[in-house]
């Protein structure tokens, strides 16, 4: 069954006008960004799928995730977000916990960044799946070594981040990157 995840800069907006049903992790517990568009089963007394989303999805429903990602709120234009995109960040932050502990999907993992020292998207991506428990057997190995394990489904069912959204979010976190060195840019210019 395919991952989507879909990004917004307020989730909210786009919830508060489209008819859905939170996700649940274990029929109780509410998926952080799971929804389902579709006629799914409902507890009535939390307005949640009644099904935990593996069970479901095993079923045939269709979960989507709908996530909330900050930085779009400081992007001024499409130009402005290529421009984030194409500029080489400073890879060298990445060793400074005070910085990674500014960005999403790596903070409070500092530890794993500056063992690997990662110097391109690719690698950064890597490094987000090594954040993951299935992964993460390879935080001291090579970068030959993790390349060549990195993207192998697991066998096991420890969570684990499919290349595509790895690599989607190293991009934005160079877009976060180079955001947060803009503006401290223009504030001491």
């Amino acid at each position: 069954m395919p991952d989507i995840d879909i990004d917004f800069a307020d989730r909210t907006q786009i919830l508060d006008v489209i008819k859905h049903v939170p996700a649940t992790i274990d029929g109780v517990k509410k998926h952080n960004t799971g929804i389902y568009v579709q006629e799914i089963p409902v507890n009535p007394l939390t307005g949640q799928s009644s099904i935990e989303y593996k069970t479901a999805e095993a079923r045939g429903y269709f979960k989507i995730d709908f996530l909330n990602v900050s930085i779009y709120k400081d992007i001024k234009n499409e130009e402005h977000l290529n421009t984030l995109l194409s500029t080489e960040p400073l890879w060298d932050l990445l060793e400074q916990e005070e910085f990674t502990n500014l960005l999403f999907h790596v903070n409070g993992h500092g530890h794993i960044l500056k063992t690997l020292k990662p110097k391109t998207i690719e690698e950064l991506a890597a490094c987000l799946a090594i954040i993951r428990p299935a992964k993460k057997h390879l935080l001291d190995k090579s970068w030959n070594d993790i390349f060549a394990e990195v993207w192998t489904k697991p066998t096991t069912d420890d969570y684990y981040f499919k290349k595509a959204h790895a690599v989607a979010y190293a991009m934005a976190i160079v877009v976060q990157m180079n955001l947060i060195c803009e503006r401290i840019s223009y504030e001491y210019s």
